[in-house]
């Protein structure tokens, strides 16, 4: 999907739900990392994260559209456009609009422990030291299984 495609996308869901036309730019925005997609309250225009809808699918993007569409036209008509506040709350139900969206951020595993009673793998960012932690199920002690660190 390109920008063209997204743009006529969000102005038939902002017909279909808000009965009310989107005239601004909704694009794609690849530099997005925690967020699903953002409204810009100077420009009015719509970011969308592009790897929610490679990963998720065309449900998540409709999802994402929604909530971002419930901030742009709160804010166009002046009434609470933030998530607090009770308009975007109410307008938000109506039209069926997540809260938040599905997680898109994969945890990086750079160490990999292992008990040498039980078991028990336990995955880690960060260096552990072997000779002060144990097990948390036994009580054994741990062995440094891999090291994915480069």
């Amino acid at each position: 999907m390109n920008n063209y495609e997204l743009q006529k996308i969000v102005e038939e869901i902002s017909l279909e739900f808000f009965h009310k036309p989107f005239i601004h730019l909704a694009t794609f925005n690849s530099k997005l990392r925690t967020t699903g997609g953002r409204y810009l309250l100077r420009t009015h225009n719509i970011d969308i994260n592009p790897k929610h809808y490679q990963k998720f699918g065309f449900k998540e993007l409709e999802g994402i559209i929604k909530h971002e569409l419930c901030h742009y036209h709160l804010h166009i008509e002046n009434k609470g456009y933030q998530h607090r506040d009770a308009d975007f709350k109410n307008l938000s139900k109506l039209v069926g609009a997540p809260r938040h969206c599905s997680t898109v951020k994969e945890r990086k595993i750079n160490y990999i422990y292992q008990c040498r009673n039980c078991g028990l793998q336990y995955n880690r960012v960060r260096v552990l030291n072997t000779w002060k932690y144990r097990c948390g199920k036994c009580q054994g002690k741990l062995t440094q299984a891999e090291n994915r660190k480069i």
